[in-house]
């Protein structure tokens, strides 16, 4: 089966996250020390279908460890989760000569990776995604940089609302995932934090707690929302009119996706964008990098998906203590 890798094709898929150019680049260059070549896929799997694919080099890949984003480019592909999109996509590898592939992407494009797998593609994927929401591994690429963006960002709010004497109603991205909301409000000092996995939707709790705060001589009222609960500006007015204090909303966006990323993010998606290249050279397919217990390991894709992951108790629980 080893014998049978000699190009590797490399993708990047769904959201960009700070780090996946580091990931690109391990890939090219571990493939290239191994004696294999090397195909870029631009803009997922719709440049796949579109045949947007490019030879890489060493140099490809220079200078692009520091940068945000992706040098390959990311979209979505609506026809790829068809069979007949997948079996395209599969035909259009073996025209270019690719029998492995490694998708750098989310839960969407995993399900994408097994697809080409099933089709005779020997595939593997890694984590790149700044929720932190892929249950099998501890960590995933981008998630470091994008709360440092945030926590960054919300030291400045937090200066100005505190020379204003009001609450502040600071949105991090997490659609589904708690994660962003919980470490920074650890991070930040929050005085609430509110995640999908966790909101009971009890408003006047909060603004009790703002009062009581206010009372005790607190200038300032920080709340971290997450993306998934969301609403923060309604919020805002709302906690106003029942506090009489001044609230503001902050929505930090998609700025917590791009931007330099951290040294944690360059070195883990380097080491996982190597492990990939070697598992392909191993003759495994249909798999999953993780980063578990203190080590770099690979999961089975559908295994992987049908993982649940949860907010710790007692993170949680520290941060409410907090």
């Amino acid at each position: 089966m080893a014998k049978e890798i000699k190009t590797i094709g490399v993708m990047t898929s769904g959201g960009d996250a700070p780090g996946m150019n580091a990931a690109i680049r391990a890939v090219v260059r571990t493939a290239l020390a191994r004696g294999l070549k090397v195909k870029g896929i631009k803009k997922g799997y719709q440049g796949l279908l579109n045949e947007e694919i490019m030879d890489m080099e060493a140099r490809s890949v220079s200078e692009i460890i520091q940068r945000g984003g992706t040098i390959l480019g990311t979209a979505r592909c609506l026809e790829f989760k068809t069979p007949e999109g997948q079996k395209k996509g599969a035909d259009i590898c073996r025209k270019c000569g690719i029998d492995g592939m490694v998708v750098i992407g989310g839960d969407g494009s995993y399900r994408g990776a097994q697809a080409l797998s099933r089709n005779g593609i020997n595939t593997i994927g890694l984590p790149g995604t700044i929720d932190l929401d892929i249950a099998c591994t501890d960590y995933t690429i981008g998630f470091d940089t994008a709360v440092n963006t945030a926590m960054s960002a919300i030291d400045k709010v937090k200066d100005t609302s505190s020379s204003h004497e009001r609450c502040s109603i600071i949105e991090v991205m997490g659609r589904h995932a708690g994660y962003i909301a919980l470490w920074c409000g650890v991070a930040n000092g929050a005085e609430d934090i509110l995640i999908p996995e966790k909101y009971d939707f009890n408003e006047q709790s909060i603004i009790n707690n703002i009062i009581a705060n206010r009372k005790k001589g607190k200038t300032h009222h920080i709340i971290i929302n997450a993306e998934g609960i969301g609403h923060s500006t309604s919020m805002a007015r709302r906690i106003e009119a029942a506090t009489g204090i001044e609230t503001r909303a902050t929505i930090l966006g998609y700025m917590q996706r791009g931007g330099s990323p951290t040294a944690k993010d360059r070195y883990y998606a380097s080491i996982m964008g190597a492990y990939a290249v070697d598992i392909l050279l191993q003759g495994k397919t249909n798999r999953v990098v993780g980063y578990k217990r203190g080590e770099f390991t690979d999961f089975d894709i559908e295994s992987a998906l049908n993982m649940e992951k949860s907010i710790d108790e007692y993170q949680f629980e520290v941060a409410q203590i907090l």
